[in-house]
């Protein structure tokens, strides 16, 4: 029997017009004329003979018949997707990660055999960045990032974290890698060249090690601890945790660093963390993953195996991704509670 399909262009179109729920930004992603993209719309709801967007002054909307049929839309282009990858494929599956420097260096990297001994048919290239996470253009299949999951409450008096994991939520799952909490590092002969070190208002001796893309950790350390408010600080600022924990190593000071990496270091016995409470941030750590990559074996086999690298307790059940949902008034993510 004949299908009668719509226009694959047409579907496209609508594709990324929902998602993005701009026709602009959806003529930006596919190479073409916000014109183009009306017009393509449009034909598909003459197709359908059903309106699948609301058209506002300056924004667009999907109707009720539009969500549902987005979501159908997605599963099957994924599907499409998938089983082109697999044709086009000789042996194996490029999967790209993007990931934060330092935990790319400290904590995934020297992980990473263990996944390739067992998926060889999957090569993993990693690429390095803070900025924004944007798997809206489909070259990234997994980022993990650091910050403020929107929506979500959290406590004041938490150090912050300025990083934006992503400016696109629309179509992403979270799921929960790490609590990301701060720890004081310095090296231990450092340590010992003055009188111990029994609460946090003795670090202020020592020149502070800053990280450019946590400006405020060390104010906002202090703070959760009840000192402040503090004299302007000696402090030295570095690009990047690696470039701050180097220079701990070299006694240059003490550095404010994540415990994840911390705990991930080799040389640990050459590194001391003066003071033991963690301090929790205003944040964690996310593996952050399009929805519809749920029907790509790669990308499942790799945020399980990821998952299980983050909490690598015996019989626990496998954390499940945090339920996000968008709020159309904001245009921003809220968080289900």
């Amino acid at each position: 029997m004949a299908q009668r399909l719509p226009p694959l262009l047409a579907l496209r179109a609508f594709e990324a017009a929902g998602r993005l729920l701009s026709f602009t930004l959806a003529a930006d992603e596919l190479h073409l004329t916000q014109g183009a993209i009306s017009r393509q719309v449009r034909q598909l709801e003459e197709f359908l003979r059903q309106k699948l967007f609301i058209r506002l002054t300056r924004r667009i909307e999907l109707t009720d018949a539009g969500r549902d049929y987005l979501e159908s839309v997605q599963l099957a282009l994924g599907v499409v997707e998938n089983a082109t990858r697999r044709c086009l494929r000789d042996k194996h599956r490029i999967l790209t990660i993007d990931v934060l420097p330092t935990l790319a260096s400290y904590w995934l990297m020297p992980r990473l055999a263990r996944f390739t001994k067992m998926h060889s048919d999957i090569e993993v290239r990693l690429v390095s960045s803070i900025e924004p996470a944007n798997l809206q253009n489909k070259e990234i299949d997994i980022a993990i990032r650091v910050g403020r999951l929107p929506g979500k409450r959290y406590n004041p008096s938490c150090p912050r974290i300025d990083l934006v994991m992503t400016d696109h939520w629309r179509g992403l799952d979270a799921w929960p890698l790490f609590d990301d909490t701060l720890v004081p590092v310095m090296s231990r002969h450092l340590a010992t060249q003055m009188s111990p070190i029994v609460e946090p208002l003795d670090l202020l001796r020592f020149r502070l090690i800053n990280n450019a893309t946590r400006k405020n950790a060390w104010h906002d350390w202090f703070a959760f601890h009840g000192v402040g408010p503090l004299p302007s600080l000696n402090m030295v600022d570095y690009g990047h945790f690696f470039m701050a924990l180097q220079a701990a190593r070299e006694g240059e000071g003490v550095a404010l660093v994540p415990s994840i990496i911390y705990e991930s270091l080799d040389d640990r016995e050459h590194l001391c963390s003066p003071i033991q409470t963690r301090v929790p941030s205003a944040g964690e750590y996310y593996l952050l993953m399009r929805e519809t990559s749920q029907h790509d074996p790669a990308v499942v086999a790799m945020r399980d195996w990821l998952l299980e690298e983050a909490h690598p307790r015996p019989g626990e059940t496998l954390v499940e991704p945090v339920p996000v949902m968008l709020c159309p008034e904001a245009g921003r993510m809220e968080q289900v509670v």
